[in-house]
């Protein structure tokens, strides 16, 4: 990170992760308020750690993004509460695809391309899991990297991918296995069926031209 980008914390990258998803899942309600983000922080499902943040904690990390221009203060509509907003493909100097990429790595853990092409359909739709690839090593390649590949797992077929939001990683330390859970087999069943669904487009382009 650059002098003006410092590493984040772990409270800190949960909630820029937690404002990209909701930006794009539920815009009806974005930006936040302190209640709804210290709820979309404590989520049991689809958060890997599971957290328990206080309000006050979460109030703490929002006032340090802000300084960083992060996070934006906004009292929306209403013109009654406090709201806030995320500024971090902008501060990040992000193109679009890889915001999402980066908030599922913050919200979820460190995944491989396959699983964060199904776990991010609701925030970005990548045509394939080399798409999502390409954009990890580009944000594996930058001056100040943003993501590492780890080592492969025993008896993985896949690497997996980290964010460096938070400053840089022991790669060679191991790291503990995706333990299974309903987010895991929610993104294998959708990589299934989004195979399926590329496999069902080929066959009637075949039988479109009688091969």
């Amino acid at each position: 990170m650059s002098a003006t980008l410092p590493d984040l914390s772990l409270i800190e990258a949960r909630i820029l992760g937690v404002l990209i998803e909701k930006e794009r899942t539920t815009p009806d309600v974005y930006p936040l308020t302190v209640n709804s983000l210290t709820a979309g922080c404590n989520q049991k499902t689809s958060r890997d750690p599971v957290l328990s943040l206080k309000e006050s904690e979460v109030q703490e990390a929002l006032e340090a993004l802000r300084s960083r221009n992060l996070v934006l203060e906004t009292y929306g509509a209403s013109g009654r509460v406090l709201r806030y907003a995320h500024n971090f493909g902008k501060t990040y100097g992000l193109p679009g695809p890889m915001v999402p990429l980066l908030a599922v790595l913050a919200l979820r853990g460190p995944q491989t391309a396959s699983e964060l092409r199904a776990n991010c359909e609701r925030l970005h739709s990548f045509a394939d899991a080399s798409a999502v690839e390409a954009y990890l090593e580009e944000l594996a390649g930058r001056e100040c990297p943003l993501a590492v590949k780890l080592p492969r797992q025993p008896g993985a077929r896949e690497q997996r991918w980290m964010h460096l939001l938070c400053g840089p990683v022991d790669v060679s330390a191991p790291l503990p296995a995706a333990a299974p859970s309903a987010g895991g087999l929610e993104a294998r069943v959708q990589t299934l069926e989004n195979r399926v669904a590329e496999l069902e487009h080929l066959v009637q382009q075949l039988l479109a031209r009688g091969e």
